[in-house]
């Protein structure tokens, strides 16, 4: 028998439904393939929950805030409990957008041009001044909460009667938020597996049917397409991967990271985004990525839980 593993699942976040179908799926795996598996819901009683259930190691299947964001990284820590994927440092940073373009700015790897707004600076600066530095940026732009995952809080501006509504509904969830340059394009994502030296799987495409890569196409069938390889040049490719890789790197994942490309029409690729705990559930690229490789789905489970064991 192998190491009693808690599948922490559910959580506080606006993402908790999503979170429920990874935690289950990983659940369902871990016990395919033979290990001692609990599901454990991360609420109030966490610290008791994780105590009595004398885990040996804990598989994150949380997104958003409190699972995503290092919080729980750093509980674990203090109970001296192994865990699956990035550590404290690495998950506060991928989970704030505007964090992490900071790092990429200082790496130089491309990421679309973007700027900031706090709430105070909102509240007490006419709005009309913002509202012209947007629409000097040139729309369309996207404005987003940058802690919020499943694009909860982002808005796709193209006209500028738009703007306001835009900034009152990020603010809804974070109290800075971003403006960035949309880039129009094709939409990548590179899935990237492994610890000091990982590897980048297949890329995929993301084509949704509905024209917006949003929650509702994201999590239901059928409304987004994943295209693998993706209908981009090798050179076009090979300069993702590379970047993917290097994103990895800058930021401190470990175990598993999905990196967000939009491309533009000049085949020149953006970083979006890093996620350190990419969604695993029946409809998700992680798992489509692996696939592709010839990884299937309860291996790569398995294999996440080696990453985690391997100091």
């Amino acid at each position: 028998m192998g190491p009693k593993i808690g599948v922490l699942l559910g959580g506080r976040s606006a993402e908790r439904e999503v979170s429920l179908r990874t935690g289950e799926a990983i659940y369902q795996a871990l016990q395919a393939t033979g290990y001692d598996a609990v599901k454990i819901d991360v609420d109030k009683n966490i610290a008791e929950n994780l105590k009595n259930q004398n885990i040996d190691l804990a598989f994150i299947a949380l997104h958003g805030k409190y699972g995503e964001d290092g919080t729980i990284q750093g509980l674990l820590e203090m109970l001296d409990i192994p865990y699956t994927g990035s550590k404290v440092l690495a998950s506060a940073i991928a989970i704030n957008k505007i964090a992490t373009k900071k790092i990429l700015l200082y790496e130089g790897l491309p990421t679309p041009k973007f700027f900031t707004i706090t709430r105070n600076e909102y509240s007490n600066e006419a709005a009309g001044n913002i509202s012209a530095k947007i629409i000097s940026m040139g729309l369309p732009v996207v404005i987003k909460a940058p802690t919020q995952g499943s694009t909860i809080g982002i808005s796709f501006l193209h006209h500028q009667d738009e703007i306001s509504g835009a900034i009152e509904q990020a603010f809804q969830y974070d109290p800075t938020i971003l403006v960035e340059k949309m880039v129009d394009g094709i939409e990548v994502t590179a899935s990237i597996l492994g610890n000091e030296t990982p590897e980048v799987l297949p890329l995929i495409e993301i084509f949704s049917t509905t024209g917006v890569y949003d929650y509702t196409a994201k999590y239901t069938v059928g409304l987004s397409n994943h295209i693998i390889p993706p209908r981009l040049p090798d050179s076009v490719q090979q300069t993702i991967k590379d970047l993917a890789y290097k994103t990895y790197l800058a930021i401190g994942c470990r175990g598993l990271s999905r990196v967000d490309f939009m491309v533009d029409q000049n085949g020149q690729p953006y970083i979006l985004e890093i996620n350190t705990i990419p969604g695993m559930t029946e409809t998700s690229l992680f798992p489509d990525a692996a696939r592709a490789a010839g990884i299937d789905f309860e291996t790569l489970v398995a294999k996440v839980v080696e990453l985690a064991m391997d100091k």
